[in-house]
């Protein structure tokens, strides 16, 4: 069973030579984040995803999650690896240091964030949620909940969930029916009961912190009617300890096609006459703060689909270079070969590398974008940020998982039939890649906030100046001499242009005829990813050409494969933009023709 190793080259070319890690560094409160010290916890997160995550992921996913009359067990080595990645500070990486966190950069526990999820998807998930719940309750919590909660959910002595979903309520929040009675001492009640709820239950620690969408006795109807409480695990005494047990049970966990040993629970809410909460912020604004955590959560997913693309990567360059199979095309009577010698393999692997680097780079950008939104002295230089980041939010969550499952598939197709048997470690990586365009929002979700929100409504300011901005890099592209140059720019330029073309469609189209729009909302957004990955590639590849002249003669292989690597992504994956943006542009009167009772 191959075993993860993160591939710091790239990380760190993409964090210095894309992402600006210098401008980053310069921010207030990154003063003292040197490089030194960036390569040195990538460095140390590297070695405990390879040696204490990596080696759980194969066995967490055959043993799972077991429930067993209300109380959940990990799996074997789950709690164990979970008191040392406590104890290693990781969970405090990125939280504020008023509350015990390092308040590193974005980009930079984006990257370390990467490595969890690639090590062992189902284990990341835990810390994931737990970061979500701290983003609410810095930004929304009283002070005394603040005080009660943070500082143990920062050292990761205790976990957060986030309770959205019901068995009537999935994606339609409107219909949420969780109820909360106030109480004369100001805390409330909570009855409910919330499915698909992401360790709401588990061995690792003494408490959960629940975060749960419920309604008042006077809420009016809909999403806004909807306040969000939280409600532990145990109460928390004056002093700090441990009290009562509280009324949230755990009464099942789920049964799934992946991430076995992340468990999934259905938790009940007042089966014994309440659970007590306290109300988060003010009364009927519980959607606007979860979506704080939404936010987080889909940008981490997003990381999941980057993640899991690099893990099946890696398993299938390791799997092509091993495995002996036929002779080497177009060599008569030549001795047999490593499959990675055939040419449609290539193609399979130069597809997995081509777009699990063009992920990587959009969203580290994305990354280090929300740290100058949050940090930059300059209020306009923050807004500008800010919108970069809620354009691409969606794209990194929808695009980037989507991908996943068409990599992660590939990697399995290099393995021939050995990838459709479970013990060669190939087709884990798909069924956990399976969920990520689910869960946090489907890929239409994302594409209708995308094409609804983030263009229609602001009549495409912002994307406007993003593809500007890739056009500034097309005339870069240009400017060079060489044929791989010249193709990238073709290429980029056209997909560009389709991008602009549906652009233009969704403003003269959505206000009018929104079934017309959404129709095509999924292809633009994977449309929208794939130009974007192609902008960040040919920046990748103009910066390569540039470190390659500076190397002398014979060049160094990392950059020339940068170059090699972006004029395959435009030849193999930007060439799509023109089938899609058809299909977005004319698609919807062949989607929407049918009769209900004629399909």
């Amino acid at each position: 069973m191959s075993q993860y190793t993160a591939p710091l080259r790239d990380m760190q070319f993409v964090m210095q030579e894309l992402a600006g890690l210098d401008q980053v560094q310069q921010l207030p409160g990154c003063e003292e984040v040197s490089s030194d010290l960036v390569d040195a916890i990538l460095d140390e997160a590297n070695k405990f995803a390879s040696e204490i995550l990596s080696p759980l992921n194969w066995t967490g996913d055959q043993e799972g999650a077991s429930w067993d009359g209300g109380n959940v067990c990990t799996a074997s080595g789950w709690k164990e690896a979970y008191t040392q990645f406590t104890a290693a500070g990781w969970p405090a990486i990125a939280a504020d240091p008023d509350f015990g966190g390092q308040g590193l950069p974005k980009l930079l526990s984006t990257a370390v964030m990467e490595m969890w999820k690639s090590s062992n998807m189902a284990f990341s998930l835990c810390p994931m949620l737990t970061t979500g719940a701290i983003e609410a309750l810095m930004l929304r919590g009283s002070d005394e909940q603040k005080a009660m909660y943070l500082p143990r959910m920062v050292s990761g002595e205790w976990t957060g969930t986030m309770n959205l979903t019901e068995p009537q309520a999935g994606s339609d929040l409107a219909a949420v029916r969780t109820r909360a009675e106030p109480q004369a001492d100001g805390t409330y009640l909570i009855s409910g009961q919330k499915i698909f709820i992401t360790y709401g239950e588990h061995d690792l620690t003494d408490n959960i912190i629940h975060l749960v969408l419920a309604r008042l006795p006077d809420a009016p109807e809909g999403v806004k009617g909807i306040s969000l409480f939280v409600v532990p695990k145990f109460l928390v005494n004056a002093d700090g300890s441990l009290g009562a047990r509280n009324d949230v049970h755990c009464v099942s966990i789920e049964h799934k096609l992946g991430i076995h040993a992340s468990p999934t629970c259905v938790l009940a809410f007042g089966d014994k006459g309440g659970a007590i909460g306290t109300l988060i912020g003010e009364p009927n604004r519980g959607l606007e703060y979860m979506f704080i955590m939404m936010n987080e959560a889909r940008f981490a997913v997003g990381m999941e689909g980057l993640a899991l693309s690099e893990r099946a990567y890696q398993k299938a360059l390791g799997y092509a270079r091993d495995r002996i199979q036929g002779t080497e095309m177009g060599v008569r009577g030549g001795p047999k070969v490593s499959i990675i010698h055939h040419p449609d393999v290539r193609r399979m692997l130069m597809l997995m590398k081509s777009q699990t680097e063009a992920m990587r780079a959009l969203a580290y950008v994305v990354g280090a974008a929300t740290d100058m939104a949050h940090r930059h002295a300059d209020a306009d230089v923050r807004a500008h940020n800010q919108a970069f980041v809620d354009l691409m939010i969606p794209v990194v969550k929808g695009w980037s998982t989507e991908n996943s499952i068409d990599v992660a598939s590939l990697g399995v197709q290099v393995h021939g039939g050995m990838g459709f048997i479970e013990e060669t470690g190939a087709a884990q990586h798909l069924r956990d890649a399976r969920i990520t365009t689910i869960y946090e929002g489907t890929t239409a979700i994302q594409a209708n906030d995308l094409i609804g929100r983030k263009i229609a409504r602001e009549g495409g300011a912002t994307i406007r100046t993003v593809l500007a901005e890739m056009r500034e890099v097309v005339a870069q592209l240009k400017a060079q001499a060489s044929d791989d140059f010249q193709a990238i720019a073709k290429s980029l330029d056209s997909g560009i242009g389709a991008v602009e073309t549906c652009v233009e469609y969704i403003l003269a189209t959505y206000g009018g005829d929104i079934k017309a729009a959404s129709v095509g909302s999924v292809p633009f957004l994977k449309l929208l990813g794939i130009v974007a990955g192609g902008w960040q590639m040919g920046r990748a590849a103009l910066i390569a050409s540039q470190r390659l002249g500076a190397a002398g003669e014979g060049g160094d292989r990392f950059y020339s494969a940068k170059i090699v690597t972006a004029r395959f992504y435009a030849d193999h994956v930007i060439s799509q933009a023109s089938g899609l943006a058809y299909t977005i542009v004319n698609g919807a009167p062949g989607a929407l023709a049918l009769a209900d009772e004629q399909f």
